[in-house]
């Protein structure tokens, strides 16, 4: 389910490429965008889910299906009730959010500064009802119903496509079309899921409770999670903030880059989190710590055999790749070569940023959230450095690679973390492992290499024989990296958890 949301996902920028390519109103739907989606996954996905899923775990190991019902129903009361607030604060002060997310608008472009501005108060009302459905989702992943979440964000491509095909002609300013899109599929998304959690008695009557001691130990966990789930979140906002003064384009060749990466990143990195987390939680609640530390192993080595083929393709494939899916209608020559790259930055961090979704639950699980602020707080900090210091030679390239090279650090030092406690230890077979995961690597790169036409023979081609030649790319890579794999002795039962 996760797969086919990814891949419409990138239906969607295909679309959206192809309508409004990176111009100026482009620039300005992608922020009004960003705003809601960053607080969405910062604060719905990321620590609100990281700390209430080991709580509702808690509850549904240790206590009556009564008290897990009443945690669900002051959890969403107060959720509710601090989501309204803040969306009404946010609608009044949409410019001054604009100008906060994007000051190189505010300060050198007024029409893409005031188009943004309003554009963002139509979309700011998705964080709440999207966070709404992420709540909804955290339940659902708690009771092993992990296909009806991962399956909820192809309705918002599925409007947003809807809406640049369909709504946009009825605009005078078509760009508008899109942020009408993105409040719809936060009403559509959440009316989805309720009726699955009436199916498992779970459906919340909400009451607003923060006395309550539930509620508490969420609030308890979750404030310093807010900085250590979604450090890579808020690189990639800076990275938005630094480009508004760069040149018009730039927040949109960010934007394509970033979402190539995504898919290898949400299809497989955030799904393996998304499993272990209530697992992990529950052996933690268990006291089973060797179940624990097997379980994080298998998901480091998951990241490893998909991670590392997956960034070597952006890298190696980067033209092509974007050539392929986007180059079409608005989208320039130019801007494939600019958007390049900042995709084979981001191509080169994809590791880092997966280990980051597999290794945090380890901490979450453990309702430890100060540990990973720490580290998200160094690896912001040096973030910040290294933006402005790559900035300067090397633009919205340096942007990316400084949120790439910060990533590294986070992972690195997660990692540490749990060595240090204890919690994770190396499997056997990890030596073995890496020799088969280089000679597999090296195979699919030389092949990719020597296949890969010229960039001027994808630019010169229509979409069929585009789609045909990557196509073929892709199935022989991975083709040959399963070959190569298998003939090193890796088997299925390697890989089981």
């Amino acid at each position: 389910m996760t797969l086919l949301s990814r891949v419409l996902g990138l239906v969607r920028d295909v679309v959206v490429a192809s309508y409004f390519g990176a111009s100026g109103s482009a620039d300005a739907f992608f922020v009004a965008f960003k705003i809601p989606n960053f607080l969405r996954r910062l604060f719905a996905e990321g620590a609100f889910s990281q700390a209430f899923v080991p709580v509702l775990s808690e509850y549904r190991t240790q206590r009556s299906l009564f008290d897990v019902q009443q945690l669900v129903n002051r959890v969403a009361g107060s959720l509710g009730s601090v989501l309204i607030s803040l969306t009404l604060l946010a609608v009044v002060a949409a410019p001054v959010l604009t100008a906060l997310f994007a000051p190189g608008f505010y300060l050198h472009d007024s029409e893409r500064y005031e188009l943004a501005s309003e554009m963002l108060r139509i979309t700011f009302p998705y964080l709440a009802l999207i966070s709404l459905t992420a709540f909804a989702g955290a339940i659902l992943n708690s009771y092993e119903r992990f296909a009806v979440p991962a399956f909820t964000p192809v309705l918002l491509n599925v409007c947003l496509i809807g809406a640049a095909v369909w709504l946009s002609p009825w605009f005078e300013e078509p760009i508008f079309a899109l942020a009408w899109g993105v409040l719809a599929a936060g009403f559509v998304q959440l009316m989805f899921q309720l009726p699955f959690l009436w199916r498992i008695r779970l459906l919340p009557v909400p009451r607003p409770d923060f006395g309550d001691p539930g509620v508490r130990q969420i609030l308890k966990l979750m404030l310093p999670a807010l900085f250590g789930v979604s450090v890579a979140q808020v690189n990639l906002l800076l990275d938005t903030v630094l480009a508004s003064f760069l040149q018009t384009g730039s927040v949109s060749w960010l934007y394509y880059s970033d979402r190539l990466s995504e898919l290898p990143l949400g299809v497989f990195g955030i799904a393996i989190a998304t499993v272990i987390l209530p697992s992990l939680s529950r052996k933690h609640a268990a006291k089973s710590a060797e179940q624990f530390a097997h379980t994080l192993d298998w998901a480091v080595r998951m990241v490893l055999l998909i991670g590392l083929p997956a960034a070597l393709a952006l890298v190696l494939l980067a033209e092509p790749l974007l050539i392929t899916l986007f180059h079409y209608g608005a989208l320039t020559e130019r801007d494939v070569a600019m958007a390049a790259g900042s995709l084979r930055a981001y191509g080169f961090g994809l590791l880092a940023f997966m280990l980051i979704k597999v290794l945090a639950p380890g901490f979450f699980s453990r309702q430890d959230t100060k540990t990973p602020v720490k580290i998200a707080v160094i690896a912001m900090t040096a973030n910040m450095v290294m933006n402005l210091v790559l900035i300067w030679p090397l633009a919205h390239v340096g942007l990316a690679l400084a949120t790439s090279l910060s990533a590294f650090l986070n992972a690195g030092l997660l990692l540490r973390g749990l060595l240090r406690d204890g919690v994770f230890r190396w499997q056997p077979g990890w030596p073995l492992l890496l020799l088969r995961l280089l000679a597999a690597n090296l195979v699919m790169a030389a092949l990719l290499l020597y296949l890969s036409p010229a960039v001027e023979q994808w630019l010169g081609w229509g979409l069929y024989q585009r789609a045909w030649q990557m196509g073929l790319l892709v199935v022989l890579g991975a083709g040959l990296y399963g070959a190569v794999l298998l003939l090193c002795g890796l088997r299925l039962r390697h890989l089981r958890a």
